[in-house]
């Protein structure tokens, strides 16, 4: 092969730190002048010699000193685009206007805008609310839904409240804020399935307790599920209700662990785990393994509870699964009081790409799935549903609602609240404002009476603003929102209300089979109220690729 003498351009940089080196040096020495440039050419010339002598990567040997800027570049690539790149409409995964307004909101600041919308309102997909000609005059905007109405102690929920979010993945100081917010604004905040911490009980604010796989604060030190623990906890007058973690949108189907490094006496106390101990969540709980017997473990949960409602969380994913559920409440006459509708959209959980992106149904079709279902049974007025995903604004609210949907929680839009920036750190500790960390020194930066007030502005001028929508649209509450209030555009000629462009079941109708929907066609018959096995077709399919 023939030798090029040319020499190559790619090593200018670190031949320039060198001849910069040998003649600041002598220079300084004999000027007597600061060190400031020997340092700096030497500084470049060590990192230089290192990228050519190291063996891990090929581009920094190949590029010495120039290849560092590569690698600085891609890692503040997010926040560049976030900051300088991306429009104030473009999601990723939330836009900088709804950023913008949480803040405004939880700042208890001006949050109107001028010179009209910045969205485009003949794209495919934009969505409005009708509006009326007689519009009502409404005097609050503290929207309530009961809970549990058929329980011996039923809960009034606001129809906006705080998502699951444990603490352990939340810093103490975050917590604190949530829940301080919350009983000032009359609202729920849901543990997680980190269990009831210290920083939950000081506040005193209203909590639904989150049982997980994992039965944090109510299990046996080989992980099942304790009586006794959780019948403590879940009589607290502070707990109002009970929710059995199925499956959550930011990883359906998926354990977790909290590394036994990061389980400080705290994190221990509150989930009943040793210090130090690797802290595991099963992808599949041991309590129960049909739907039968987690309906029969939800009546355990309400008689131990003293009557409080006791519902579960769920992302939604095969659907016979779900239907399995159902039949096994029309087969025993038991029912969960509510079903909280987690959308795939994900959520503040850490997870692999490929469940954020690519696994669980989003919360739109989950939402119709589950309150079609119940209404096509008859089961519908007595199971309330909440719904989350992506839920930060009073028209989120509204649609989701509309869609079939009594209340509706938020986790993101309340870090949010809190002073998140969206770093997207969530995983590694280093949160930069202080609310998805356990580090001390970032977390205690977050001061606690200032940011529980905006967590209470916040709450207070969402539904201030969903009030007003509902004015405007000649409604006296949320409850009264439906399918013909919500229209969306289909394409630059056509739009459609959700009325006309989702099916929704008329009551009794999975019953009598007239659904007319190719999802209950093919598996409503088959789903038994026994197992979450699949029906024997789907496995007969598993068994070839002859479909």
């Amino acid at each position: 092969m023939e030798k090029t003498t040319t020499f190559p351009l790619r090593y200018s940089a670190y031949v320039l730190s060198i001849s910069g080196l040998l003649v600041s040096l002598p220079v300084t020495l004999w000027l007597g002048a600061g060190y400031l440039f020997p340092v700096i050419f030497g500084a470049l010339t060590a990192l230089g010699t290192w990228d050519l002598l190291q063996r891990k990567h090929t581009v920094s040997r190949n590029y010495p000193i120039m290849a560092n800027l590569r690698y600085l570049f891609e890692s503040i690539g997010p926040e560049i685009r976030q900051y300088f790149i991306q429009s104030d409409t473009e999601e990723r995964p939330f836009s900088r206007e709804q950023r913008t307004i949480i803040y405004q909101r939880a700042k208890n600041v001006l949050d109107k805008r001028p010179f009209g919308s910045q969205l485009g309102m003949y794209d495919e997909g934009f969505e409005w609310m009708n509006h009326s000609l007689t519009p009502t005059r409404l005097d609050s905007s503290n929207f309530r839904i009961l809970i549990g109405k058929n329980c011996e102690k039923p809960y009034s929920a606001s129809v906006f409240n705080i998502s699951a979010m444990s603490f352990g993945s939340l810093s103490a100081n975050a917590i604190l804020s949530l829940n301080t917010g919350a009983k000032k604004g009359g609202f729920y905040h849901d543990t997680g399935e980190g269990s009831i911490s210290r920083y939950h009980r000081e506040p005193g604010g209203d909590l639904v307790w989150e049982i997980g796989s994992g039965y944090f604060g109510c299990r046996h030190p080989d992980g099942s599920f304790n009586a006794e623990m959780f019948e403590r906890n879940a009589t607290l007058d502070q707990v109002k209700m009970i929710e059995v973690k199925l499956s959550q949108g930011a990883k359906p189907g998926h354990g977790g662990i909290l590394p036994g490094a990061k389980v400080t006496p705290e994190i221990a106390e509150a989930r009943g785990v040793q210090v130090g101990e690797d802290c595991i969540s099963p992808a599949s709980h041991s309590a129960f393994s049909t739907p039968i017997e987690l309906l029969e473990f939800l009546e355990q949960l309400r008689s131990l509870s003293g009557g409080k409602p006791v519902g579960f969380k769920l992302a939604i994913g095969h659907p016979w699964e779900w239907f399995a559920i159902v039949k096994a409440m029309l087969k025993t006459g038991k029912k969960p009081d509510f079903i909280v509708v987690d959308g795939g959209e994900g959520g503040t959980g850490a997870a692999p790409l490929e469940f954020i992106n690519r696994l669980g149904m989003p919360m739109t079709e989950a939402l119709l799935l589950v309150h079609n279902t119940l209404v096509g049974t008859h089961l519908r007025e007595d199971i309330a549903i909440g719904a989350a995903g992506k839920i930060t604004s009073a028209f989120n609210i509204a649609r989701t609602l509309a869609l079939g949907a009594d209340w509706c929680n938020s986790a993101r839009g309340y870090m949010f609240s809190l002073g998140c920036i969206q770093a997207l750190n969530c995983h590694t500790g280093r949160c930069p404002s202080g609310v998805a960390t356990q580090d001390p020194r970032r977390g205690n930066k977050l001061d606690v009476p200032l940011k529980s007030e905006r967590v209470f502005n916040f709450h207070k001028n969402t539904l201030d603003a969903l009030q007003n929508l509902l004015e405007a649209s000649g409604l006296r509450h949320p409850s009264e929102l439906g399918p013909e209030h919500i229209v969306r555009r289909i394409s630059k000629t056509e739009v459609h209300s959700y009325l006309d462009l989702f099916p929704f079941l008329e009551p009794g109708a999975l019953l009598e089979g007239k659904t007319g929907l190719r999802v209950f066609d093919k598996y409503w018959e088959s789903a038994q109220p026994d197992t979450f096995e699949p029906p024997e077709f789907i496995l007969a399919l598993r068994e070839t690729k002859l479909r």
